[in-house]
């Protein structure tokens, strides 16, 4: 993963259903050898899990300080970026490329960044991850905006 030195020290959690563990797990070991410390909120194996009890975990991080960014997966990055949303600290955006990335953090200011394994590669993965964890909130007029999403 390039632009390790962004990375270095970050703090990231991840959470995924059965359909994303593999990716989950790829990613977050690419986090820790470029020196991010994970937490790694599940699940753990390819038994049929329900993605809603992980994207709410991810919510319980978010919103109770744990991590300030999370990385959700499953089948299709979907139903557990729609759980993970429930809670209002949470900002959570379902990208498929590097273009979604980078605008869902410099517009919407996204704390979360929710990918599909069925939809994806590695690949596009983790451009995706490497795009969302080093670009950052633009402010201004999109302030306003964030806010009223918090607010709502």
């Amino acid at each position: 993963m390039t632009n390790s030195q962004s990375i270095a020290g970050q703090l990231v959690a991840f959470a995924a259903d059965h359909a994303g563990v593999a990716l989950k797990d790829a990613l977050a070991q690419e986090l820790r050898e470029a020196g991010a410390e994970v937490i790694d909120l599940g699940t753990h194996g390819e038994d049929s899990v329900d993605y809603p009890d992980y994207g709410t975990a991810m919510a319980h991080a978010i919103a109770d300080g744990r991590a300030a960014l999370g990385v959700l997966v499953c089948g299709t990055g979907i139903g557990i970026s729609i759980a993970a949303n429930r809670n209002p600290a949470v900002r959570a955006a379902r990208c498929a490329n590097t273009t979604d990335a980078r605008l869902a953090r410099q517009h919407n200011d996204a704390n979360v960044l929710a990918l599909g394994a069925r939809t994806m590669g590695v690949e596009v993965a983790r451009d995706c991850l490497r795009v969302f964890l080093t670009t950052a909130f633009e402010g201004g007029r999109h302030q306003r905006r964030v806010d009223k999403l918090t607010d709502a």
